[in-house]
């Protein structure tokens, strides 16, 4: 039922062409899987590194592999996607179709928090399970039977950068002025809001707290702002546009801080190549661990099968829910969702990040804050993950 991740890269690599692949589609049954994500609009890049890729990956290593075992048939997934455009409205109209017009069996979790959360009724009425991240985890699975969470909670992601504000205060290393902005987003405001009264009560003080909309197209008043407060510490609840951006002003204007903080997309390979040695010490949402052997054969699939470079967070996350996806589509042995959703619920999987279970449609493995370490992105703190990377300090933007 399960196939591990080097059983798929070796079946990858025996040179099947695209023609044999098509003969094998035709040869036997589909199994229909529906995608929609941003391919345009703000949030576009950041789907098309975390997103797009992983579907890619897992659907080309899956029908190299003969296709899915459903009930001793074996059926080749045929990817049905669509561009919301960074829409919520856009990504509401796309599942509908996906489930009445397309007929999919199943859909691939949205890109976002935001999209999560407005498309969540739709996705349950069909019955679609899907992933999100959001404060509001107990009141969403109480209400949606289908709706499980990899990521974590915001409580827990704050939690844990208060935790690194905390030691690093210990240390000597910082003080306790704090600048916080976040991404007029659900993303950015649920974290602004868990974190705000976490880094009050820890002694902290908020010196500059500011918001801005997604897709804001200059954002240096904001760093400006934030280099006028004389802040210890800089802490951004990003999404991936503005982390590039609140970086680079950052860089510009010389906001140096011990201890500074962006959200989605510092893990991103492009924000290493980007900027390279000067964000040493760069603390991000997410991480992994890079000493993972099934870690490091993921990112070599990934590479060698889409032709880009996984993040190190939010791909292997996305990779997951789909190795979960299939164990469980496979260990139900039928396309009936109902039958797939119950089978997630009662079940441990195999996955990349290691065995993977739900309680209550929740899991409680995750990453919460990576740091670049030497040009690698490293998990540094967790829920119940192994090979934590220890903090280091960060010298000036060199």
């Amino acid at each position: 039922m399960r196939m591990k991740l080097a059983n798929f890269i070796k079946l990858a690599a025996t040179g099947l062409t695209v023609a044999t692949l098509a003969m094998s589609a035709q040869a036997a049954d589909v199994i229909k899987i529906g995608a929609v994500a941003p391919k345009t609009g703000p949030l576009g890049g950041g789907a098309l590194v975390t997103q797009w890729p992983n579907v890619e990956l897992w659907s080309k290593q899956v029908n190299a592999a003969g296709g899915l075992n459903v009930g001793g048939s074996k059926m080749m997934v045929e990817i049905v996607e669509y561009d919301d455009k960074t829409n919520p409205g856009e990504h509401i109209k796309a599942a509908q179709r996906l489930a009445e017009v397309d007929k999919v069996d199943f859909i691939v979790a949205p890109y976002g928090t935001g999209f999560n959360l407005a498309a969540a009724p739709i996705y349950a009425k069909y019955g679609y399970t899907h992933i999100a991240v959001s404060d509001k985890m107990p009141e969403l699975t109480a209400r949606y039977p289908n709706l499980f969470f990899t990521l974590g909670n915001t409580t827990s992601f704050s939690e844990s950068v208060v935790d690194i504000l905390k030691d690093m205060r210990s240390a000597g290393t910082i003080g306790n002025r704090v600048a916080m902005v976040n991404v007029a987003d659900a993303f950015g405001i649920e974290l602004a809001e868990a974190a705000r009264p976490r880094i009050e009560a820890a002694g902290f003080e908020i010196v500059y707290d500011k918001s801005y909309p997604l897709g804001t197209p200059d954002l240096s008043p904001i760093v400006k702002g934030a280099k006028d407060s004389n802040p210890d510490a800089f802490i951004a609840w990003s999404y991936p546009p503005d982390t590039f951006a609140l970086t680079e002003q950052a860089i510009i204007q010389d906001l140096n801080v011990k201890m500074f903080y962006t959200a989605v997309a510092t893990c991103f390979p492009a924000y290493g190549g980007k900027f390279g040695s000067k964000i040493n010490g760069v603390f991000g949402a997410g991480g992994v661990n890079q000493d993972s052997a099934d870690i490091q054969g993921y990112f070599k699939a990934h590479k060698e099968i889409t032709g880009k470079d996984a993040d190190g967070w939010a791909s292997a996350n996305t990779y997951v829910s789909l190795q979960i996806l299939q164990q469980a589509i496979e260990g139900a042995g039928t396309k009936d969702r109902a039958a797939v959703v119950d089978y997630i619920k009662a079940n441990i999987f195999d996955t990349i990040m290691g065995p993977i279970n739900f309680e209550n449609q929740i899991s409680n493995k995750y990453w919460t804050v990576g740091q670049w370490q030497d040009g690698r992105f490293r998990g540094v703190k967790s829920s119940n993950m192994d090979g934590a990377a220890p903090i280091i300090s960060k010298d000036g933007w060199k």
